[in-house]
């Protein structure tokens, strides 16, 4: 079993950069407007060839009411009528793609995220998922992993009984913090009893995994109510765990602006919220997969990183990298091999793409040697917190040393600090690097030199 994360406060101190997340490398700052649905075509087609599995993307766009934390791509409006020209332009979108695809390639992964994918009535669910199951070789058996992002406020029993029966066997549950104080700063108001109700639900129903999401850092927290909003999680006892750090950036996303920045705890107050937290998952059995993701010991991620088959992707931590994931609706980002693409982040846009019988692909990237080297290094310390040299050299005829020789007296003072382990044959993260692997993975990127860090989240 990986050994428990350390906390050793001044290591976090000094390697707490801001940097990317690595949902993928290169990232998404690195695409352009010169990619678009052509290569997306092109590379549907060898999808295709190879008869790879698929893991399907939807994003549901549309929320009631705005929490002001939110950096989603999101519209609000309380006119449900909205959702119907948007499913119309969704199927559009389905059958452009599904035309390039082989029927017998079985969607292996599939998840609704959002906006608030429950914002859809109950029928529009069921049409949605019946045009997935028209265009797409969707599972019948329940091996698939199927999950969709819940607002507890916009579900109820007969909507997880719905979920269920459309094949639904995941969710994820937004909560963020239970206090009422903090709920109020952020406009997210929402019951103990609303959650616990939904959570009861899907285990009733015999769904196969709960994951729970909190935010630290949010205005009005302390350490002591925060740590309270944890203990109650425990106690509902969820599969998974994410646990995130607020990035305040109010200059990127408007709704942040409502926040009162004079109530935000103070970068200390974060740092012991965290450890506090990590104290209190770790009692209580959970596991620290990485990037702020906690899970049980047996739990498929959790049992994943112990096989070192840990994958990551646009979906986060995933036992399912090596399908092609293929992303549908506003904003929603696809990677089929080598490709990147996301479709455009104005709804106008994409909905008017779609009724002039076009992808509304905007921007992309298509990986380079280089990349995909990089790639698999990033990837293999971010998921399994090792890198053996032998590995990278055989899989890509180079000499690890000599291709990274210019970041090796980094790669040493993190060995020397105590982040890492460095040897000729290999890198491991210890125990006081794991809750930093991002500043780690930061050294292989060839293009944060080039980036404005302000885009980005900190570490910590």
């Amino acid at each position: 079993m990986l050994d428990a994360i350390r906390w050793d406060t001044d290591l976090i101190r000094r390697y707490d950069l801001a940097g990317p997340r690595y949902t993928s490398y290169p990232t998404a700052v690195q695409f352009s407007s010169q990619v678009g649905a052509f290569d997306l075509l092109h590379a549907l087609r060898d999808s295709r060839k190879a008869q790879r599995p698929l893991s399907l993307y939807v994003h549901i766009p549309f929320c009631a009411n705005i929490c002001y934390y939110c950096a989603c791509n999101k519209v609000i409006t309380k006119d449900r009528s909205r959702a119907l020209p948007y499913l119309q332009r969704l199927e559009q979108e389905m059958q452009l793609i599904a035309c390039h695809l082989a029927p017998n390639q079985r969607v292996e992964q599939l998840h609704f995220g959002g906006g608030t994918p429950t914002f859809l009535n109950h029928d529009e669910l069921r049409q949605l998922m019946a045009l997935l199951r028209k265009h797409f070789n969707l599972l019948d058996d329940d091996s698939g992993d199927y999950g969709i992002e819940i607002d507890p406020r916009e579900a109820d029993w007969s909507t997880m009984g719905l979920l269920r029966e459309l094949g639904f066997n995941r969710v994820s549950i937004g909560l963020q913090d239970l206090d009422p104080a903090v709920q109020r700063a952020v406009n997210r108001l929402q019951s103990l009893e609303e959650t616990r109700a939904v959570i009861e639900a899907a285990r009733t129903l015999q769904f196969r995994s709960i994951n729970i999401d909190l935010i630290y850092g949010l205005p009005k927290q302390t350490p002591d109510n925060f740590a309270r909003t944890v203990e109650e999680v425990i106690s509902l006892q969820p599969d998974r765990l994410s646990v995130f750090n607020y990035a305040h950036l109010p200059e990127r996303f408007m709704p942040q602006r409502r926040i009162n920045s004079n109530e935000l705890p103070a970068p200390a107050e974060k740092l012991q919220m965290l450890q506090r937290t990590i104290e209190q998952l770790t009692a209580a059995g959970y596991r620290y997969i990485g990037m702020d993701h906690f899970a049980l010991p047996d739990d498929e991620l959790a049992i994943a990183q112990e096989e070192s088959t840990l994958q990551r992707n646009f979906q986060g931590y995933t036992t399912h990298g090596h399908c092609d994931l293929i992303g549908l609706g506003v904003s929603a980002i696809s990677q089929i091999g080598d490709l990147y693409c996301q479709n455009s982040s104005d709804l106008t846009h994409y909905q008017n793409a779609l009724a002039g019988a076009q992808l509304a692909t905007s921007r992309g990237l298509v990986c380079n040697a280089d990349d995909r080297l990089r790639r698999e290094v990033i990837q293999q310390l971010i998921c399994n917190f090792s890198l053996k040299f032998e590995e990278i050299e055989h899989t890509f005829n180079i000499d690890f040393r000599g291709y990274f020789n210019e970041l090796w007296p980094e790669l040493e003072g993190m060995a020397d600090d105590g982040l890492i382990e460095l040897s000729s044959e290999s890198i491991s993260v210890l125990p006081a690097g794991r809750l930093l692997v991002r500043s780690v993975c930061m050294i292989f990127d060839a293009y944060l030199g080039q980036q404005n860090r302000q885009r980005f989240s900190r570490v910590i």
